[in-house]
């Protein structure tokens, strides 16, 4: 959103400077902090820098994803494809334990957490990713009633299949089939989510919570 004051996080400290620089010259004030929400002290080390970064903290939206252990069949997944999936559910909590203590001060707050459509339908080959994103969604109908009281709307996104790096390696004959199971005939853009999470943040959205939003699928 235009003018916004916004803290991004990640791992990767080159690719949050690009992005820091891209918000200013459109106009906003991008602050980066390097970290692994995946873990407690670094989502508690975001919120507080973002405090002190601009005082308050409005709106938090959990959209850190992994493609790691994504391949085989759920009986050959025991142990290791289930941790590695777990920072996908696991970071949405921790932020929102952090973010929800100055947001209840302020009786005021916007969380967005970014599921995906296989966590509503399932996928052949992705039993741990699928289990995740549908534990997000879980997370985010029963956060909503915890968190109504204060004024803060809790909700999803769920995209179906979006032109990223995750899905830039597809055979193309899989692209083919699943853009023929799309009613628009294409894949999603990132800007086709953005514009979703937007909403969900806007004052306009105030009366939403507890729902999540599934993008075009079949």
């Amino acid at each position: 959103m235009p003018g916004s004051e916004v803290v991004l996080s990640g791992r990767d400290k080159a690719a949050l400077d690009t992005a820091c620089a891209r918000s200013g010259a459109k106009g906003g004030q991008a602050v980066a902090v390097a970290g692994d929400v995946g873990k407690a002290e670094d989502a508690e080390a975001l919120c507080r820098q973002t405090l002190e970064a601009f005082g308050r903290a409005d709106i938090l939206v959990n959209n850190a994803g992994i493609t790691r252990g994504q391949s085989g069949d759920a009986d050959e997944r025991g142990g290791v494809g289930f941790r590695c999936s777990t920072p996908i559910s696991r970071a949405p909590f921790l932020c929102i334990k952090a973010f929800t203590r100055p947001m209840m001060k302020q009786r005021y707050g916007r969380i967005v957490n970014v599921s995906s459509v296989v966590g509503l339908l399932g996928n052949p080959g992705q039993a741990n990713y699928v289990a995740s994103k549908a534990g997000v969604i879980g997370l985010t109908k029963a956060v909503a009633k915890e968190l109504a009281s204060r004024h803060i709307t809790v909700n999803a996104v769920a995209p179906g299949f979006i032109e990223t790096a995750m899905t830039a390696g597809l055979d193309p004959k899989v692209r083919e089939a699943l853009q023929a199971q799309i009613p628009l005939g294409r894949l999603g853009s990132p800007d086709d989510v953005a514009h979703a999470v937007a909403f969900l943040c806007s004052e306009e959205a105030g009366y939403v919570t507890g729902r999540y939003c599934r993008s075009t699928a079949g």
